[in-house]
């Protein structure tokens, strides 16, 4: 029997190096991006991710964006290295195994379908969906948002509509709008994968791979799921004409030791 696996990724900053809100707003000509999106943590009014949906539809910066702005910045999206070879790998992964990719993000739909052009289906990509007035062009409201506790919505239709059980889940995601879905992935002993080196998520997710080659998820996948060896990796990037030069496994302990104030030694007896 085939083995079916379900893997979604996050999209902004896990397949791309751009943020889409940061692209966005060089697009149509706004420069505090980041300080829009720190406000809006502060005062904990939106799901964290979803800050850039909130914008589009109630900042008066960004009342301007249309949907041809949400098309233009997906194809400035730069995207790492191999994205394109890391979707048509899992299609050929191995005999015996059957991994099904999804993107599940908090960018706008639009966006990740437009910068994933030609190498995941749009079908398959499943961002923030906006419903936009026929006549001004302008965002009404937002549909659906894909943030947070929204991803795991997403996660389990998918799951269910695929008829896979829980532990045939891989995750992989680089921020804090991932802790949720991870957390929920972890729960059932599916494999989560961090592609930063945040605390935060490192912390959770199960393995962590950093690289700006996108290939480099599928490390964990060969090792966690196919069971193979170092040789036997090394062989299947090779086959792709990609050679692994640094791959270090390490698990490293990060902490602060200060001195303070303690007891005398007991006197010897």
């Amino acid at each position: 029997m085939t083995k079916h696996y379900l893997l979604a990724s996050d999209f902004d900053q896990t397949l791309s190096f751009n943020d889409s809100g940061v692209a966005l707003s060089e697009l149509i000509g706004f420069h505090n991006f980041h300080d829009k999106v720190k406000g809006l943590s502060e005062i904990n009014l939106v799901q964290q991710g979803a800050e850039l949906s909130y914008l589009i539809l109630h900042d008066p910066d960004f009342r301007r964006v249309r949907r041809e702005h949400l098309i233009e910045t997906g194809k400035r999206i730069r995207l790492k290295h191999d994205v394109k070879l890391f979707a048509r790998s899992l299609d050929s992964m191995s005999d015996g195994y059957k991994i099904s990719f999804y993107v599940i993000s908090a960018a706008p739909q639009e966006i990740i379908q437009s910068a994933l052009e030609g190498i995941v289906p749009a079908d398959h990509i499943f961002g923030t969906r906006f419903r936009f007035n026929e006549s001004t062009g302008e965002v009404e409201s937002i549909i659906r948002a894909t943030a947070g506790w929204g991803k795991i919505t997403v996660l389990e239709e998918l799951r269910a509509e695929l008829g896979i059980s829980h532990d045939h889940i891989i995750y992989m995601g680089d921020g804090s709008s991932d802790l949720p879905v991870m957390m929920h992935v972890n729960q059932y002993d599916g494999l989560t994968i961090a592609v930063s080196d945040a605390k935060f998520i490192t912390r959770v997710a199960r393995r962590t791979v950093l690289s700006d080659n996108a290939m480099s998820v599928l490390v964990p996948v060969l090792e966690e799921v196919l069971r193979w060896d170092s040789p036997m990796i090394r062989r299947f990037f090779a086959a792709r004409g990609l050679t692994l030069r640094e791959w270090d496994k390490m698990s490293t302990d990060m902490l602060t030791i200060d001195e303070s104030s303690r007891p005398a030694p007991a006197a010897a007896q």
